[in-house]
């Protein structure tokens, strides 16, 4: 896949439903949200391109720099404006490089009627502070104690004993519990097995060492 440089007009007059507006700056805060997200790109946009409507892109902003064209004001947070305009403001206003990634093959009639309804549901979602996105990153590194309503660990047992807090042997493995089967092999892993005694006069084979000191070299 290669980028070819196209002008606003040609690029607004591709795009589809389903297809991607990425956008990246250099400001401070476009390479910290750049950082923390881990991506070459700082806001990503979605073209909504609807029979003879003019085309929209959909997106949330912390910003109310243009009208939403699905409730007709101007707010923040999830909302869909006009592709051009939009482009417009995040190129002149916010100093941001734009891309177009086309979605192939092109969605349904049925796609974007799902694409409308989800548009209805969920435009005007106010967008997380800083605070709140701080929050939910350090709630996610650092988990406290369960809520009294949380539903149980899977990896518990009835006791609420994981396995990997069980007795360990030498091996560094939980022990199987009194009057359990032998566990079988893991499949895609070799088992180690140790060598059968040698039966009653046969040969036994010498070992390596003792192989090797018998060897002229």
């Amino acid at each position: 896949m290669c980028a070819m440089p196209v002008s606003l007009d040609a690029a607004v007059e591709a795009s589809r439903t389903g297809d991607l507006w990425l956008f990246r700056g250099r400001t401070p805060a476009d390479r910290a949200i750049q950082t923390l997200t881990n991506s070459p790109v700082n806001h990503v946009g979605m073209a909504v391109v609807i029979d003879d409507l003019p085309p929209m892109i959909w997106h949330a902003e912390l910003g109310r720099s243009l009208p939403d064209r699905w409730t007709g004001d101007r707010h923040r947070g999830v909302q869909l404006h006009d592709l051009r305009d939009a482009v417009q403001v995040w190129g002149q206003r916010y100093s941001q490089r734009a891309w177009l990634r086309q979605l192939e093959p092109e969605v349904s009639r049925e796609a974007e009627d799902a694409a409308l309804r989800i548009v209805a549901r969920l435009d005007g979602t106010p967008f997380p502070s800083t605070a709140q996105l701080a929050g939910r990153w350090l709630r996610g590194r650092w988990p406290g104690p369960p809520s009294p309503g949380a539903l149980p660990d899977p990896r518990k047992g009835p006791h609420g004993i994981r396995e990997a807090d069980l007795p360990r042997r030498r091996s560094g493995r939980p022990g199987p519990s009194p009057g359990s089967p032998p566990s079988p092999g893991v499949p895609g892993r070799a088992t180690l097995a140790r060598r059968p005694p040698a039966r009653p006069g046969r040969r036994r084979w010498p070992s390596r060492r003792a192989a090797g000191r018998g060897c002229g070299t």
